[in-house]
Order: C-alpha cells, then sequence, then structure tokens
C-alpha cells in the first residue's frame, strides 16, 4: 500500500468512527424526547460527518437546509466542541435552544434557521458571493439540502443565481434518498433526469453513496482536482431512515420516533460496525 492510500485508508476510518458517534448522540436525542424525524438525520448523518470533519476548513460555511435533520447538525456540533453535553441534552425541551428546527442567531456555526424548506440553498449561495466580493479565496460554503425540496422554485433561483455569478466556492450536496413527507419524491413531482437538470443549470455535477466515506472522499477529490468556477454539486445516494428495519426507506421514519427495539438495534448495529463499544 502506497503512502498516499495508506493515508486515505486511515482518513476514512476516522471519519466513520466520527460519524458513528455523531449517531449514537442524536438516536439517544430522539429516543429521550420521543421526537420524530430520525430518519431524515440518519439520511445524511455521514454526509454531515464528511463535510464537517473532512472538508471543512476554519472559515468556511455549512447550512443545513433540510432543517428536519436539526438533531444530525446538532450532534454534529457537539462534536466539534460547539455545544455541550448538557446543551444536547435539553433537546426538544422547554426553552431549549436545540428545537426541531435550527433556531436563527442563537448558536455557534449555525448561520441561519431553515427547515422552511427549499431557502438554504439561496442562503448559501449569498454568503458564497459575499465570499466571492471580499476576495476570500479560500472560503468555502456548503450546503446540505433534501431532494424533496427541489421541488420548491426557490433552489432553481438558487442555481441560476450560483452559476451567473461563478460560484465556484459552493458545494451543494443533494441527500438523494428519494422520500419526502407525502411519498416518493418521484410520484410527488419527478425529479429525473436530476443530474442533467443541474448540467444544464450550468453545474458541475458529481455522484455518491451518501452512506461510503470512500465515495465521499472521492466526489471531494474530484471537486478539488476540478478547480472549476462553476458551483458543484453532489448527488448522494441514500436510503432514508437506514438501519430502522421496517421504517427504513419509508414515510413512516420521517414521522414516528423510535420503538426501544429500533432504538437498541440502531445501537447495536453501530457498535458492530465500530468493533466495540461506543463511547457516550
Amino acid at each position: 500500500m502506497t503512502p498516499q492510500a495508506d493515508a486515505k485508508t486511515v482518513e476514512v476510518h476516522r471519519l466513520e468512527g466520527v460519524a458513528a458517534s455523531i449517531k449514537r448522540r442524536f438516536l439517544g436525542m430522539y429516543f429521550r424526547a420521543r421526537a420524530g424525524h430520525v430518519g431524515s438525520s440518519l439520511s445524511c448523518a455521514d454526509m454531515m460527518a464528511f463535510v464537517r470533519f473532512g472538508w471543512m476548513a476554519h472559515g468556511d460555511d455549512l447550512v443545513l437546509s433540510k432543517g428536519h435533520a436539526a438533531a444530525a447538525l446538532y450532534a454534529t456540533l457537539a462534536e466539534g466542541g460547539d455545544l455541550s453535553e448538557e446543551e444536547i441534552a435539553t433537546f426538544y425541551a422547554d426553552g431549549t435552544l436545540l428545537p426541531a428546527h435550527p433556531p436563527p442567531n442563537k448558536l455557534p456555526r449555525v448561520p441561519f434557521a431553515t427547515g422552511s424548506l427549499g431557502h438554504g440553498a439561496s442562503l448559501a449561495a449569498g454568503l458564497a458571493l459575499a465570499a466571492k466580493l471580499r476576495r476570500e479565496a479560500t472560503r468555502r460554503v456548503f450546503c446540505i439540502s433534501s431532494d424533496g425540496e427541489l421541488d420548491e422554485g426557490t433552489s432553481w433561483e438558487a442555481a441560476i443565481f450560483a452559476a451567473q455569478h461563478r460560484l465556484g466556492n459552493l458545494v451543494l450536496l443533494v441527500d438523494r434518498n428519494g422520500l419526502q413527507g407525502f411519498g416518493r419524491t418521484e410520484d410527488v413531482m419527478s425529479l429525473e433526469p436530476l443530474a442533467d437538470k443541474f448540467r444544464a443549470f450550468r453545474w458541475d455535477v458529481y455522484e455518491a453513496d451518501g452512506h461510503a466515506m470512500p465515495s465521499l472522499v472521492a466526489a471531494r477529490e474530484a471537486v478539488t482536482a476540478a478547480r472549476s468556477e462553476r458551483p458543484s454539486v453532489i448527488l448522494c445516494h441514500t436510503v432514508k431512515g437506514r438501519g430502522m428495519g421496517v421504517l427504513a426507506d419509508t414515510v413512516d421514519c420521517h414521522y414516528l420516533p423510535m420503538t426501544q427495539e429500533t432504538y437498541d438495534r440502531l445501537l447495536a448495529s453501530l457498535e458492530h460496525a465500530a468493533g466495540a463499544p461506543l463511547a457516550g
């Protein structure tokens, strides 16, 4: 194995461990709160861990457009030391700063309230343009979007805007799990051919397995090597509620809280993948 390949293997294992820790934390948050939206967080947790701990540098921004996955965002912030375990314990409680959707101007590294779906890409494009106008050459803006919110016209206004202003510092990761609140995306409002749509809007398009760190790392390297002035989109193929048994890949995992059995199964699955009990 070459030193480069060895370094990549080490990075992949590190990121997989971080993702497992993030999942363990937010599963506990959801279970204690008896809250839904578990499927939304499980769908994008690997992507979020990868972006925050495998791609972002100091000064970069991350916008979670799919605000239903707020618990995954809070757990990621805690993993990076931006939230304490005491704060995490208040998730969904009265008076909390950690509600079901990210709040505005309350938390470090959360620049916007999101969850009124479709607006995150526009907000991220605004940050990317600001960085460009300020000549902040190394600053990048990442946005994690659901696929269902691409039904919203504002998402495509953002796509036009980003291409027009040649926002090569903007990276959109689409959580392409094929489900939204009322059914399959292709039944509610068909998005395919999604990659071709983004190409038509003058974006560079990449695809990845959103649950596989080697695939996400390969997408990062492709984006970085391109050095393009165009905005980039990575269509991350995922499973909503991955690991939730019969609830996985169903609309129910968007709404229903976990049973004790589902919670125990998910924790056991994480520990099996890690090869050891997870801390916490």
